[in-house]
């Protein structure tokens, strides 16, 4: 989540990729699944290109009728979205009021701006109250952004995320069956089970994150551990933890996505299993709130 960005340059990490296999009923079943994929382009409410910064999603949007202006996708940031100090001050918004946010180790107290609208391809949010800070100074410059589209944006309807056409997609017509073949059920917007070898873990698939995975100490011994070299510090929101490298071969397994031999972060400090951009960024994520559903589909769906 950019509400907790893991700050580790580099490029994204190997890792070898399969997609299960399936007996042929439960293949059918994922087909229809993914096959989501492609019928929400041709009939969605928005459908929109999007360009990656180290995995991270970027579209173009307008607030109040000015722009375009570049906001990120966050699928690890809560609400309807986030805007930036810089976009704050460029519009003249007064602060409305003040929360509280969370990266998930440290909490803070922030300010709240109001929105008339927030225009994501054609598609109108209006009357927004969203969370405002300082995210883009501390960011290179590729990276910065004028705000974030949360995942409460796309809470009534199917998202589609097909990073390999490097497209977004939101619709409210046919979605997610909660239970099929390949669809993934949550409680806890967006934690899913994960697979590590015969080892079940929860898994939080933030879109925000430019890692691949996230272990928490605890989890990569069960895992069978091995060599950690130090990483130095991972950069969230509000703190900091320190963090290892190391290579775990998995196989890591999503409902039907599987990567394994991937390099992972290991903190002592981050609570949970962390599913990030560098891991998701090979398939179609598609995410239906109205049934609490995910599923994962290959580059070749639709």
């Amino acid at each position: 989540m950019i509400e907790g960005i893991w700050g580790w340059s580099g490029a994204a990490s190997a890792a070898a990729l399969l997609f299960a296999g399936a007996p042929a009923q439960g293949a059918a079943v994922q087909s229809d699944a993914c096959s989501l994929v492609s019928a929400a382009r041709s009939g969605g409410l928005l459908s929109v290109p999007f360009r990656t910064v180290d995995g991270r999603i970027y579209v173009e949007a307008r607030v109040d009728g000015k722009g375009p202006l570049t906001f990120a996708v966050d699928t690890g940031a809560s609400g309807i979205g986030r805007a930036d100090a810089s976009l704050v001050q460029r519009l003249g918004l007064p602060v409305h009021g003040s929360g509280e946010t969370s990266d998930g180790v440290a909490t803070a107290k922030v300010d709240t701006v109001r929105l008339a609208s927030l225009d994501l391809g054609g598609f109108v949010r209006r009357d927004l109250e969203v969370i405002t800070r300082d995210y883009s100074s501390r960011m290179a410059a590729e990276a910065r952004f004028d705000g974030i589209i949360g995942r409460e944006f796309f809470a009534d309807g199917l998202l589609v995320i097909d990073y390999p056409a490097r497209t977004l997609t939101f619709t409210r017509g046919p979605g997610l069956t909660r239970g099929g073949a390949g669809v993934l059920g949550y409680d806890r917007a967006f934690r899913v089970p994960v697979a590590i070898g015969d080892t079940m873990a929860e898994g939080n698939l933030d879109t925000g994150a430019n890692v691949a995975f996230v272990l928490p100490q605890s989890l990569f011994d069960r895992v069978g551990g091995g060599p950690v070299e130090a990483a130095g510090a991972g950069r969230l929101t509000n703190t900091s933890v320190e963090t290892g490298r190391a290579t775990v071969h998995g196989p890591f397994r999503i409902g039907a996505a599987m990567l394994s031999d991937v390099e992972v972060r290991v903190s002592a400090k981050y609570p949970e299993l962390l599913v990030g951009a560098h891991a998701l960024q090979h398939f179609a994520l598609l995410i239906d709130q109205r049934t609490q559903s995910i599923a994962l589909c290959p580059a070749a769906a639709g």
